[in-house]
């Protein structure tokens, strides 16, 4: 893998412009925040390449990939078109000698992962997820205070949950094909914190799934995500986890992650903590806002990576992991039986 002397000196760009978040622009300020060059945007809406020719007025723009991967000498590229897109882009980026850092989830598939992994061993290349959310204020603290700290003894079991009663938005994360299926867009966040949490190898999965309901009341129509998808996971050190995504709870539960240990059980959202612990029979709770968040450290990672071979913090092996446990929850629930997990 080349060695960069400087940041300034990795030369980069994003694959896909447009999206309702802005997203194009994000990154490419992430990056120049970490003190790498943006140089080039692919995008195939005409419009979506004027506005990144305003945001950023030096910048090379293509109508395609291929051009961009032609004309330009772009050394790392962000993918962030929708996610059944990933896996090809990316592959042909990784195989142009190009490092690659795609959006979350990496890919819908374990399959698109194990070849996106491949690819960039091959090419001694660079292969990360944008998990920003990694270094979120909610998860520094938990991990500060269940693995560090052990304020509630030894981890059993974590519940991961979000949603709630309501039809699906319509747009493209609303389509199974396109985004993986409803367990994909936040489940890929709940799922990493976990990780972070459980230090343990996944061993099985079990995937629950009820379609239907929602489906004749949106433009996707039989294509419409499941309307709760639910995935139970077990770990080799006896731990467990689930995962619940919903838009029919009419009782939303409290938190995104509740984490429950020997001595305590620990409550997290993205902006609060509550640690409820014993003290003999009495019931001692606490609770806290969590820290800020430090997502801009993803890039001056990944930049620190490239000049001064600093380890990556987002490996294509650590990414593939999520994927794994969505993608086996998803074959399970069809086929109605556990699925065991398989590591390369």
């Amino acid at each position: 893998m080349k060695k960069h002397k400087s940041s300034s000196d990795i030369k980069v760009g994003v694959v896909g412009y447009g999206g309702a978040f802005n997203m194009g622009r994000a990154h490419l300020d992430e990056m120049t925040k970490a003190g790498m060059t943006p140089v080039a945007v692919a995008e195939i809406d005409a419009a979506r390449l004027a506005v990144a020719r305003q945001d950023f007025p030096d910048i090379a723009t293509y109508a395609n990939v291929a051009t961009m991967l032609k004309k330009s000498d772009v050394d790392l590229l962000a993918i962030i078109t929708p996610h059944n897109t990933h896996a090809k882009l990316a592959l042909q980026c990784l195989n142009a000698g190009r490092h690659v850092v795609c959006e979350k989830p990496l890919a819908i598939t374990t399959a698109e992962c194990d070849r996106m992994i491949a690819a960039a061993r091959k090419n001694r290349l660079v292969l990360s997820t944008y998990h920003n959310r990694h270094w979120d204020g909610c998860i520094i603290e938990a991990v500060n205070q269940v693995i560090d700290k052990k304020n509630i003894g030894d981890i059993m079991r974590i519940e991961a949950h979000m949603g709630s009663w309501g039809l699906p938005r319509d747009w493209w994360r609303s389509s199974r094909k396109i985004s993986g299926g409803i367990l994909y867009d936040w489940g890929v966040h709940l799922l990493e914190y976990t990780l972070q949490l459980i230090r343990s190898d996944i061993v099985e999965v079990s995937g629950y799934a009820k379609t239907g309901f929602w489906a004749p009341q949106t433009v996707w129509k039989k294509d419409t995500n499941e309307d709760e998808a639910s995935a139970v996971i077990r770990y080799a050190d006896g731990t467990w986890s689930s995962l619940s995504i919903t838009q029919l709870d009419s009782k939303p539960k409290q938190g995104q992650l509740e984490i429950t240990g020997t001595k305590g059980t620990y409550v997290m959202d993205g902006a609060t903590w509550k640690c409820i612990t014993h003290d003999g029979e009495v019931v001692v709770s606490r609770e806290g806002r969590n820290p800020p968040s430090e997502g801009w450290k993803l890039y001056q990672n990944i930049a620190d990576h490239l000049t001064k071979e600093t380890p990556l913090v987002i490996t294509p092996e650590w990414s593939r992991r999520p994927i794994h446990i969505l993608d086996l929850a998803v074959r399970s629930a069809r086929k109605g039986q556990a699925l065991r997990a398989q590591y390369k």
